[in-house]
């Protein structure tokens, strides 16, 4: 025993040598593999043999033995079990309240039924420089009037008056040229005819995702747009007073001239191009570029006063769009072209159509009314009763009524305003009235 300690010390520090540590890793991976070896053997041959399984267990004890050894050994070098994975403290198995994970119940982990979300209500957006935070509306704006310049307008022309088959300007004089009208009185070019822009109005409370109308507004002889059109005969305010879902359409055509000619509207499909590039500047100036296939699909009222019965017959006979017109109506207008007129009215029983009238026309007016009734076609005499698809009214004025103040004061004060009212009551001719305004006065 006492001859024993230094060896068992000389071993243990030839262990710590790297060729000890070496051999000791050998003998341990020879053990393991011989020991699975013989169970594998003795599991494929006969019944094993006590004898031999004695000596395997006295073998596995002395390498049991030789591990707890080594496991020793391993303990006197401070590389231990514990060293590596020390066993949790109390407060690391037991955390406080402020340091605890989420506390969860057994019904945590139950099945639960499928809960709709509920969609939160949708924020209101900011917008800079207005308010902090608004509902979503339609931007306000004012009433919209303008001259924009189309090329399909009625001037200048240079094609021939169909009147004559002659070329419409059938003068000149030097580089000018120019136009001798019925009358004989010669109006140039330069000055009269040259004249591409178009009075567009569009009212505040205009909505193109409604139904609505376009107003097509002929003006007569001795017009222009702004000081006639616009400020005498008041026809963008009376298209604003009707509450109409409606917007104004006025081409220049001679300008302060006495000639009602109609220039491109005299043009096969001359009025449906114009419509179509109407369509086009409509949507620019409501500033909605995809509104352009709505305008150029909603209906039309032409509206022709004076002279401006010329561009509209024309437009109906072979303006290539006839089936868009909803109405016709005519200001002290009929000095002509009744055949046209009459056509249209038997041709389109879905539209309206509505002659006033003063002593300087009566004559032509009931001349027009006798081929309608001839026609089987019925005609009413006065604007009392409601407007309807199909209507065809007559209205003669009084001596009262002045043909120059026509447009403002005809059958009623503002006709045109009261014409859209009543066309907007009757649903089937696809109108919306999207503002109040105060009923229209009646007078004689």
């Amino acid at each position: 025993m006492v001859g024993a300690v230094p060896k068992m010390r000389a071993d243990s520090r030839a262990d710590r040598t790297p060729s000890g540590r070496r051999g000791r890793a050998l003998r341990i991976g020879l053990i393991s593999a011989l020991v699975p070896l013989s169970l594998t053997l003795v599991q494929c041959g006969k019944a094993p043999n006590p004898a031999a399984l004695a000596a395997d267990s006295q073998a596995n004890v002395q390498v049991v033995n030789q591990v707890v050894a080594k496991t020793n050994q391993q303990v006197a070098s401070g590389d231990t079990f514990e060293d590596r994975f020390p066993a949790p403290q109390f407060r690391e198995r037991f955390p406080s309240a402020s340091e605890s994970l989420l506390q969860r119940q057994m019904s945590d982990f139950s099945p639960k039924r499928a809960v709709q979300q509920q969609v939160p209500e949708q924020a209101p957006y900011k917008v800079a420089s207005l308010e902090p935070q608004v509902p979503y509306k339609r931007p306000a704006r004012d009433d919209l009037t303008t001259l924009v310049s189309m090329k399909s307008s009625a001037f200048p022309y240079f094609g021939n008056n169909p009147a004559s088959d002659a070329p419409f300007l059938n003068i000149s004089r030097g580089d000018r040229r120019g136009h001798r009208s019925y009358s004989g009185r010669v109006f140039w070019q330069d000055e009269t005819y040259n004249d591409s822009r178009v009075l567009m109005h569009v009212p505040e409370h205009f909505d193109v995702r409604k139904p609505g109308v376009i107003v097509v507004f002929f003006h007569g002889n001795g017009a222009t747009l702004e000081r006639d059109v616009r400020d005498r005969q008041l026809v963008p305010k009376q298209i604003t007073d009707s509450g109409a879902n409606a917007v104004l359409l006025a081409p220049q055509m001679a300008v302060d001239a006495a000639d009602s000619s109609a220039g491109k509207f005299w043009q096969p499909g001359g009025f449906k191009r114009f419509m179509a590039e109407s369509a086009d500047h409509l949507a620019r100036v409501t500033g909605d570029p995809n509104s352009a296939r709505a305008f150029a699909t909603m209906p039309i009222v032409i509206v022709g006063y004076s002279g401006g019965f010329l561009p509209t017959a024309w437009s109906l006979e072979v303006g290539g769009i006839s089936d868009r017109v909803r109405g016709v109506v005519l200001l002290d207008a009929v000095y002509g072209e009744m055949d046209k007129f009459a056509s249209w009215i038997e041709s389109h029983r879905s539209g309206f159509f509505v002659s006033a009238y003063t002593r300087y026309t009566a004559r032509r007016d009931r001349e027009l009314m006798s081929v309608l009734r001839q026609k089987g076609i019925s005609v009413a005499e006065d604007m009392d009763g409601p407007l309807r698809p199909g209507s065809v009214v007559f209205v003669e004025t009084g001596d009262g009524i002045t043909h120059r103040d026509y447009v403002t004061r005809a059958w009623t004060r503002d006709p045109l305003k009261d014409v859209l009212v009543k066309m907007s009551a009757t649903p089937s001719l696809a109108l919306t009235r999207v503002a109040s305004t105060n009923p229209p006065a009646s007078s004689r």
